[in-house]
């Protein structure tokens, strides 16, 4: 049995601290405004048709498709990133990537531009839209770093 195609998509993303690694993931999807869901994670397209969203109409505990980078770090003064981007083209499906580093919100956002163009080049696609999102955290204790594109129905 196959899942439906999802019909939306928003871009997500979020950075905090936490008293564990695992508290500090947990508090940036929080952050994300994702954090009380069930994430399923995908790789990267986007399904044809796909309509953008800015933000998410899904009730708690639901199961949520998501491509998406995140990076936790221990070591105080750390910088760490996450970033996400979406490539769409005109009359097809799009392609997601996704980056996370120890690196600022630019440098990830750079990067995952850039992995982007580099998908549409090799499928022989045009790409007529690219859409980033990212955050950067400096750590405290233990920190996440988090991006990703949500996939609804």
């Amino acid at each position: 049995m196959m899942l439906p195609t999802p019909k939306r998509f928003a871009l997500c993303a979020g950075a905090a601290e936490g008293s564990s690694r695992l508290n500090a993931f947990d508090n940036a999807l929080l952050e994300a405004e994702i954090g009380n869901f069930n994430l399923l994670k995908v790789t990267s397209i986007l399904p044809p048709g796909a309509e953008y969203v800015e933000t998410l109409e899904v009730p708690p505990g639901s199961l949520m498709p998501i491509a998406y980078g995140s990076i936790v770090g221990d070591q105080a003064g750390e910088l760490i990133a996450a970033a996400v981007g979406v490539g769409l083209s005109e009359d097809t499906f799009g392609v997601i990537m996704e980056y996370s580093g120890k690196c600022s919100r630019l440098e990830a956002e750079e990067m995952v531009e850039e992995m982007v163009r580099e998908a549409f080049r090799t499928r022989e696609m045009q790409l007529v839209k690219v859409m980033l999102k990212g955050v950067e955290h400096k750590v405290i204790y233990a920190g996440c770093a988090f991006a990703g594109v949500a996939l609804l129905y």
